[in-house]
């Protein structure tokens, strides 16, 4: 019983100090409650990783598919062998998919875990903050990876059609390193117009700000995407770019709509030289007739 009451304690977060009326913890507190934490993602994550290997031939079908698909779009005209380079290649493979799939399967839950550690120690207001950031960041991120796994197929086929007809071999790692920064390039890119708004919240950036400097923002978007994209083809860099300029132009207008709550627009139209209309009026100074000997 002592065991089991030990190991408890061990995934514990509940404070053995009284917290103070202002959040504070102790020290100890404060260990106890992060390591409670780590340990209890950790059982997380190995029971996915667990799972995923059970599931491996369907997270091995999702992987293979871009390439599949892409071999099928050039119509048998590019010879294409994937193949494992070394012994070990195939087992550690397998790892690294597993564990992929299960910190994505199981990303809500220790994803959480850190916010829950951190956000005793913020103020109201940004713990509200904290949360929409949560509650837009994971679909942010989810839709820029189905983006992302919707156009590999077709950057594949660029890339592999300038083999013509040399056999191309392709070493399965390092597709799957490529199918992996591809996803990511999409996923985090998803992510930049929420940290425009971010940065509006915490008073860096202004909506007027952006709508003066949006034509070169915009061309700047497309320049990321033509240097984020892998493959050489416009299909793959206008889904990143258009939906980034979507995004991009929505919060925009989020920040703008801040901005006006916040009162930050009542004097925009004014100009920097212009006089001020408070209608203020400085005293007259009149002579007082006195001189320095008089007391």
């Amino acid at each position: 019983m002592t065991i089991v009451t030990g190991v408890a304690r061990m995934f514990s977060t509940t404070p053995v100090t009284p917290m103070g009326p202002d959040g504070k913890m102790a020290l100890a507190d404060h260990l106890r409650e992060l390591r409670g934490r780590v340990l209890r993602a950790l059982i997380v994550l190995i029971v996915g990783v667990v799972l995923a290997f059970v599931f491996y031939q369907p997270l091995l079908a999702v992987v293979q598919a871009p390439i599949a698909d892409a071999e099928k779009a050039l119509h048998g005209e590019v010879d294409i062998q994937t193949a494992f380079v070394g012994v070990g290649a195939p087992l550690m493979f397998q790892i690294k998919l597993c564990f992929l799939a299960a910190a994505i399967a199981t990303s809500p839950y220790w994803l959480y875990q850190i916010w829950a550690f951190i956000v005793p120690g913020l103020h109201p207001q940004e713990r509200r903050y904290s949360r929409i950031f949560l509650g837009v960041a994971g679909p942010l991120f989810l839709a820029g990876v189905a983006s992302g796994y919707y156009v590999l197929p077709t950057g594949l086929k660029v890339l592999l059609g300038f083999a013509g007809d040399v056999q191309s071999i392709v070493p399965f790692d390092q597709y799957f390193s490529f199918f992996i920064r591809m996803l990511l390039v999409f996923g985090v890119a998803y992510q930049i117009p929420l940290f425009v708004v971010l940065l509006n919240l915490a008073g860096v950036v202004r909506g007027k700000t952006l709508a003066q400097y949006r034509p070169w923002i915009i061309i700047g978007t497309f320049v990321f995407a033509a240097a984020a994209t892998p493959s050489t083809d416009p299909f793959s860099m206008l889904m990143l770019a258009i939906p980034m300029t979507v995004l991009f132009l929505i919060s925009e207008i989020v920040a703008r709509v801040l901005d006006k709550r916040r009162g930050l627009t009542q004097y925009d139209g004014l100009d920097d030289d212009q006089a001020s209309d408070l209608g203020y009026e400085p005293d007259v100074i009149t002579y007082s007739g006195l001189s320095e000997d008089d007391d």
